[in-house]
């Protein structure tokens, strides 16, 4: 299945995508039983975190752009 990937070159990507200790343990450990379906399960939670988060940060710019926007509109 994953046989052109590493162990190594997986756990990498997964660093790289922010994953935590814990969930590149469990996400080893399902891929390593051919738990294809939790392994898959994991990788959508970690997604939907990264996705949480974004959204987050994405209306904290969206209020320093109104107050912005505000504050030129005050400044004319």
């Amino acid at each position: 299945m994953y046989a052109n990937k590493s162990d190594d070159a997986i756990i990498q990507n997964l660093k790289d995508a922010g994953c935590d200790m814990e969930t590149i343990e469990n996400f080893m450990s399902d891929l390593q039983k051919g738990d294809e379906k939790s392994s898959l399960k994991c990788l959508n939670i970690h997604r939907k975190k990264l996705l949480d988060s974004l959204h987050k940060e994405q209306k904290c710019i969206d209020c320093l752009d109104y107050l912005v926007y505000q504050m030129r509109g005050t400044n004319k």
